[in-house]
């Protein structure tokens, strides 16, 4: 069985899914203490099932992760009904209040304006010229953060998901809270604000909506952890895909309407979230594995989208896909809220790369960050 940690297998996992797969849809990694499903209907199932739910166990001891436990505990992804059902009623109302096609023409401006500036350097690292910057500026905009502390966010978030990952050292633990504890402490005061001065963001409508301060903080962190660490690790792995495949660079600055197939196809081809746990909640079978009651099973998202029973030539980069339907955003109840804002950024993320820089090349080799569950890279070097 793979080993999460082995940079060999982080470098490219995708064949040991394949002979994963072709054994059995489901298998027991005693290494990650879990079962993992790696076909696309297993994995399907897994997020789907009711008998199969997110059910948070808080970080111990719990004295030395007050805040990080709060965050989740508070969390729309780490509930299920009937909370989950008010929480996401709410949180969907306050997003239905057209926050998406208001930032729609912001999106657009900020990609454009980042890929100018790589395009009058000449060159640089696409992750900080345009992977990172981008989602980060969306969602201050989103809740209206002060453009002073706007640079804060990203550290916090990246110390904070470093504890999704197995086998985290202790340093990265302590980190983790230490950034969990800043964070709360700013959003509190940013609700405060709003509460004083509500405005036109989306912070304001939560603090609206049936929720409780908590729940507006977690829910806020949320937005930013998954929205950011997601939007950064596909447009970095997927600009470096289609640079490792130039023909269907071409055919996506040849053709700009493949733009809405090529989005999904970047997120299929090298998925930024590879595992997603749940806890069964009564005894369960998945594809003829037995999961009891309190036992774990995770879906294998970059697994299933490699499926040859899904996805025609699953190994290959195709811009122009139509068959299958990938994972990457989760499915079920859990399915992600903020997929529309997503897709807006990366196609808008690619739409001015291709049009302002049709001749960018790979300039070296990127770095891999060395972390299984959210997949990304460390650098994306490029020149046009």
């Amino acid at each position: 069985m793979f080993d999460p940690r082995d940079p060999a297998f982080l470098a490219d996992p995708y064949p040991e899914f394949a002979r994963l797969r072709a054994q059995a849809p489901v298998h027991q990694h005693d290494g990650l203490g879990l079962a993992i499903a790696v076909s696309h209907a297993a994995a399907s199932a897994v997020l789907r099932h009711r008998g199969l739910g997110r059910i948070w166990t808080d970080a111990s001891p719990a004295e030395q992760f007050v805040s990080f436990n709060l965050l989740h505990r508070n969390s729309l992804l780490e509930n299920e009904p009937p909370v989950h059902t008010r929480l996401r009623r709410s949180i969907s109302s306050a997003f239905g209040r057209g926050h998406v096609e208001r930032l729609r023409p912001t999106v657009m401006r900020l990609a454009d304006d980042l890929v100018a500036g790589i395009a009058e350097a000449g060159s640089g690292d696409l992750l900080d010229a345009l992977a990172q910057p981008l989602p980060v500026a969306v969602i201050s905009e989103l809740l209206n953060v002060p453009e002073a502390d706007r640079p804060r966010l990203v550290p916090w978030s990246n110390a904070i998901v470093k504890m999704y990952e197995y086998g985290l050292p202790e340093e990265g633990r302590v980190a983790a809270e230490r950034a969990a504890t800043e964070f709360v402490a700013f959003l509190r005061e940013l609700a405060e604000r709003r509460r004083r001065e509500p405005g036109e963001d989306l912070i304001t409508d939560l603090l609206r909506a049936e929720l409780t301060e908590d729940e507006v903080v977690a829910t806020a962190v949320l937005l930013l952890m998954a929205g950011h660490e997601a939007t950064v690790n596909v447009i970095g792995n997927g600009v470096w895909a289609l640079l490792r495949h130039p023909d269907q660079w071409q055919r996506l600055v040849d053709d700009p309407g493949l733009m809405p197939t090529a989005v999904e196809e970047l997120i299929r081809f090298d998925s930024p979230l590879q595992l997603f746990e749940r806890t069964a909640t009564e005894d369960v079978e998945i594809a003829g594995f037995r999961v009891a009651k309190g036992e774990k099973i995770a879906a294998l998202l970059g697994a299933a989208a490699r499926d040859p029973e899904v996805f025609a030539e699953p190994d290959t980069l195709d811009v122009g896909r139509s068959d299958g339907t990938h994972l990457g955003f989760g499915a079920g109840i859990h399915y992600c809220i903020g997929a529309p804002l997503a897709r807006i950024e990366i196609a808008a993320a690619l739409s001015a790369l291709t049009k302002r820089l049709p001749g960018l090349r790979l300039a070296a080799e990127p770095e891999r960050r060395p972390e299984f569950v959210i997949r990304g890279l460390k650098n994306l070097p490029v020149t046009i």
